[in-house]
Formats: structure tokens, C-alpha cells, sequence
């Protein structure tokens, strides 16, 4: 941390906010891709399609996932698209949770790496000026600070980055989902 320069320090936090955001938002994942969550909303698909409204809102009322949860608001009045939209809006915020914190923090390590070169730079060229230097023993420590903020600005964005696009194709994979609850319930609205 001391021979990265100040630059470290914000990495450092950004490093833990990453990972605590990317830790609970792969718990959350988790739950709702596993093996009985997507059983349930899979049931939910077919008792809509089949008409039983009346299982289906049980099985919903049940199920606390973003499954269970649009179900149960689409079965509280007629299925419109407008009801729909408001569903899925109202589970939106869950499924997004700190989806932008992980985005800024991905753009912004390396973009403090990048000050951290520039600063160690400065610093080495400020040496040569001034002391005039004939040892270049003199300028290895600004030009490793330069280097290491570099390289833990990209470490830290691409420790975010990975679980941040595995979350991305599982908030996808999940609007595929309720698109298919969503047509399931409209279908069966239709037939009334």
C-alpha cells in the first residue's frame, strides 16, 4: 500500500465495496436460480397456462421470490399490460440491486490506476528536475508507484467484472422468465 502512493487507499475501499456488493448479489442469484426457486416458477408458468388461477395465486402468495411476487401482484387484478409493467417494476429494484455501484466501480479502479501513474510520473520527473540525478535508484520508487497503482486499478475492475456480467445474464435469464409467467397469465385472461 505505501509504495502505491494515497491512490491505494480509495482502491482499497473500492476493492472491498466490489466484493461485498459482488458477494451478496451472488447469494441473491443463487436463491433464485436454484433448483426449487425455478421449480416453483415453472409450476406458476404451467398452472396459469392451464387456468387454475386459484393454485396459482396460493402456490405465488408462498414463493417469496421475483417469481412468486409478479404472480401474486398479476393475480390481485385483471392481467393488463399495464399491470404487467408495474409487476415487474415493483421487482425491478431487487433484481438490480447495486447493479450501477458495480458498473462505476469497474470504470473507475482503472481510472484511479491511470491517476496513480500520472502522480508517480510526476513525481519521478520532479526528481530528475530537481535533484538532478544521476543514480536511477532515485526515481524506482515514483516509477513503481506509477506502475502498481496501474496494475491494482485493473486487478480491482476485473474482480469486479466477471461476477458483474454473470449477474447481468442472470437478471436476463430471470426477465425471460417472467416474460413467460407474464404471457402464461395473459393467455389464460384471454380465455375468460
Amino acid at each position: 500500500m505505501s509504495r502505491g502512493g494515497w491512490v491505494m487507499w480509495p482502491l482499497l475501499a473500492l476493492s472491498i465495496v466490489g466484493l461485498t456488493l459482488s458477494f451478496e448479489r451472488a447469494w441473491f442469484w443463487l436463491r433464485m436460480s436454484s433448483g426449487a426457486t425455478l421449480a416453483r416458477a415453472k409450476h406458476l408458468g404451467e398452472l396459469l397456462r392451464h387456468g387454475d388461477a386459484k393454485a396459482a395465486k396460493m402456490l405465488s402468495e408462498k414463493d417469496h421470490s421475483i417469481y412468486g411476487k409478479i404472480v401474486t401482484a398479476l393475480m390481485k387484478e385483471k392481467v393488463t399490460q399495464a399491470a404487467a409493467v408495474a409487476a415487474v417494476d415493483e421487482q425491478r429494484p431487487r433484481m438490480e440491486r447495486f447493479m450501477g455501484t458495480l458498473s462505476t466501480i469497474i470504470t473507475a479502479a482503472p481510472m484511479l490506476g491511470i491517476l496513480g501513474t500520472v502522480t508517480g510520473l510526476i513525481r519521478a520527473f520532479n526528481i530528475l528536475s530537481i535533484e538532478g540525478v544521476t543514480d536511477p535508484r532515485a526515481i524506482s520508487p515514483a516509477i513503481a508507484e506509477a506502475l502498481i497503482t496501474t496494475a491494482a486499478g485493473l486487478a480491482v475492475a476485473i474482480i469486479v467484472l466477471f461476477p458483474y456480467n454473470a449477474f447481468r445474464a442472470q437478471l436476463d435469464r430471470s426477465l425471460g422468465r417472467i416474460e413467460t409467467l407474464i404471457a402464461a397469465a395473459q393467455t389464460h385472461e384471454a380465455e375468460k
